[in-house]
């Protein structure tokens, strides 16, 4: 069985593939969780939270996730197009879902440069 990240609250418990979240955005002390079925859930959790969580359940299945700036954590799977200058970014399966966010323009700038050297 393929590992899932497990969020827990309070009220409730779900477990989620990894290839099934698209990015995870900070809202304050909270998270939005956005997965590739457009099923969005707010989480009573930091980011830096759901790091650990990533890092701690997933092990290496976890490298897909990049964390972008202080605002983001993305499925790097899903990265379909960066315009640095612009600040957006486009997860996109090409199929199903697409998804554009704003980022920082060093944040994407290092991440633009990080997939240039994968491709070297």
């Amino acid at each position: 069985m393929k590992k899932q990240l497990v969020i827990s609250t309070s009220i409730d418990l779900v477990r989620i593939v990894p290839e099934k979240i698209v990015y995870i955005a900070s809202d304050g002390n909270y998270s939005t969780l956005v997965q590739t079925d457009n099923e969005v859930r707010m989480l009573s959790y930091q980011l830096g939270q759901i790091e650990k969580m990533i890092s701690s359940q997933l092990g290496s299945e976890g490298n897909i996730f990049i964390r972008i700036g202080k605002s983001l954590i993305i499925n790097s799977s899903y990265i379909y197009y960066i315009n640095v200058p612009k600040q957006k970014l486009t997860l996109s399966d090409v199929a199903s879902f697409n998804h554009s966010v704003t980022a920082s323009k060093e944040a994407l700038k290092q991440l633009k440069e990080l997939l240039e050297k994968e491709v070297k």
